[in-house]
């Protein structure tokens, strides 16, 4: 495991020999397999074609009534329409199934078009060099020395972008099978964030990634998308052709050997802590690519790379809890301010930049197979006790493969434990995540009758908590956290591996860096409050999974939780 960031060489220099641009150039041909594959699916499934076919119509016209995007085809409600009416037709047809057939493979034909984008190395290129222009400014520490300090260095960006953990597995991985990176997803920028380090820190080639279709409302965010190998999910798509065949795109894609980057939880968290439960579509493809190449005797293996980010900041943030506590409250609720759009939340952090440096850290875990087994630099799997095993038993009957529904949603399930566990040990602690969760448990110490949503309905101005209390209580959590570190439980960075007194400064400069309202703030020499219980709220929630008590008791008495 790689303990230190490093730069590494790219395992494949040429782009035009990447597995992603491989992929691209065979994409018309690709869809064409997806229609079959699609369809064999959807012949397997328990619905009779007419039914399959009017939910499909009946919900997508439901969608383009009360629900239209701009980016939405402007034929679609006429297409909808004549496929309503073709349908009805089909009634009298002499050969009824074979037309209704047809009219699926047209769908399933139109969904394929809509969800495989391109990749186009030229484009990708200038990706690059943009984003290491942009990524220095947003990291540049030196504002304030002069002109040429205002867009950083190269030397500033290798420093800020930390990535950690099994970087020399993944690539040894990469050329014996294909990878699919699992992330932890708090941003909008993740994509962005995970493809850059992948690309300038860790030297290995490009993944194809789920981008919402929504995002392509934005013609410039479309134009890169559409050539940087994003396909395109529509999350109000809820039909059965659609779904079938999104996930046989992500299932035969795998088999075919393109790499991913799946993000497990769904969406982004709305709460600010990692995910404990994630979606099982995506990942039952994972495991349905799996048993497909075992039954079909296709020497392809998969790998799964759990990685969290870790951000001082997530520009969301104010949206995002505002959904979370919305959702989780309801009526207890009320949102006192409208989300922002995605354009207006960045120009905002632009215009922040000018005063503010930070830093992010990605950590790669130890790299799993589809049943959550670890895997060695060759790919061979062992249980829990280190000793090999074959994948392919947990796929077979008496020696025969074949598939088992039931069963491999069992596997599913087993998948997403070892990836959240995975999640868990990886994480960074970093230092503003600590402050924050101080500050707030201590205004929970504070006013014990009150829930969570009269506790963010305080007023800010009557908040003052002593900073000799909040340095009580980090030292409190620091040594709870450096005996979970030990246990390899947890990761700390190095100012929350320091003082108390160097957390807390390090933390202060950090939390929430490009919010307008400060999440913490000092108040005079000796207290510290906050301008946002809601935002304070939020950066608390990436401690949670830790489970760390709120009084100070004895740390001997502390019960350790194994992740």
């Amino acid at each position: 495991m790689t303990k230190t960031s490093e730069q590494y060489d790219h395992i494949i220099p040429n782009l035009k020999d990447w597995p992603i641009s491989q992929f691209s150039e065979d994409r018309d041909a690709f869809i064409q397999r997806l229609i079959e594959y699609t369809m064999q699916k959807l012949k397997r499934s328990d619905d009779e074609i007419y039914e399959l076919l009017s939910k499909t119509i009946y919900l997508e016209r439901k969608r383009v009534k009360h629900n239209p995007w701009h980016v939405d085809p402007a034929d679609e409600k006429f297409y909808l329409n004549s496929l309503l009416k073709e349908l009805e037709q089909t009634k009298g047809s002499e050969n009824t199934p074979l037309e209704q057939t047809k009219i699926v493979r047209r769908l399933v034909n139109r969904y394929s078009e809509e969800i495989i984008g391109h990749f186009i190395p030229k484009t990708y290129l200038f990706a690059r060099k943009f984003l290491t222009a942009f990524f220095k400014r947003i990291f540049n520490n030196g504002w304030g020395r002069g002109h040429k300090w205002i867009w950083g260095t190269k030397q500033d960006l290798k420093n800020k972008i930390k990535v950690d953990g099994y970087i020399e597995e993944v690539r040894q991985l990469f050329n014996k099978g294909t990878v699919v990176i699992v992330p932890t997803h708090y941003s909008n920028l993740d994509s962005i964030m995970i493809g850059y380090g992948i690309d300038s820190k860790i030297g290995i080639p490009a993944f194809s990634y789920g981008a919402g279709l929504n995002l392509y409302d934005y013609e410039i965010l479309a134009y890169f998308m559409n050539r940087l190998g994003a396909y395109r999910v529509d999350r109000r798509k809820k039909n059965p052709i659609y779904l079938e065949t999104l996930k046989s795109m992500a299932s035969l894609s795998l088999i075919e050997g393109l790499n991913h980057i799946f993000f497990p939880g769904g969406t982004r968290s709305r709460s600010g802590a990692i995910e404990s439960k994630l979606k099982l579509g995506l990942l039952n493809s994972v495991i349905d690519a799996q048993r497909h190449c075992i039954t079909h005797d296709i020497n392809q293996k998969i790998f799964v790379v759990p990685l969290v980010i870790g951000y001082h900041f997530v520009l969301e943030a104010h949206s995002l809890i505002d959904q979370h506590l919305k959702i989780t409250g309801k009526e207890k609720y009320t949102r006192r301010r409208k989300r922002d759009s995605m354009f207006k939340t960045i120009r905002k952090f632009l215009f922040a930049l000018r005063r503010h440096d930070s830093e992010v850290y990605l950590s790669l875990g130890r790299p799993m197979d589809v049943m959550g087994n670890f895997v060695d630099n060759e790919g061979r799997s062992f249980d829990e006790r280190g000793k090999e095993l074959s994948i392919d038993k947990y796929f077979s009957s008496e020696d025969v493969p074949h598939q088992d529904t039931q069963r491999e949603s069992v596997y599913t399930r087993i998948l997403a434990d070892r990836i959240v566990k995975s999640f868990k040990r990886e994480n960074h602690v970093l230092s503003s995540h600590l402050l924050a969760f101080v500050l707030f448990t201590l205004l929970r110490e504070d006013n014990p009758e009150l829930d969570i949503f009269d506790l963010i309905k305080i007023s800010t101005k009557d908040i003052e908590v002593p900073i000799e209390r909040v340095l009580d209580k980090i030292e409190f959590y620091q040594k709870i956290l450096k005996e979970r570190v030990e246990k390899g439980e947890a990761k700390l960075t190095p100012a929350v591996e320091g003082t108390a007194m160097e957390c807390f400064k390090d933390g202060l400069r950090n939390i929430g860096v490009y919010h307008n309202d400060k999440v913490i703030k000092l108040i005079g020499k000796k207290n510290v409050g906050t301008e946002d219980m809601r935002l304070l709220y939020y950066y608390h929630n990436k401690m949670e999974h830790y489970e760390l008590p709120v009084k100070l008791v004895p740390v001997d008495q502390v019960y350790n939780k194994e992740f």
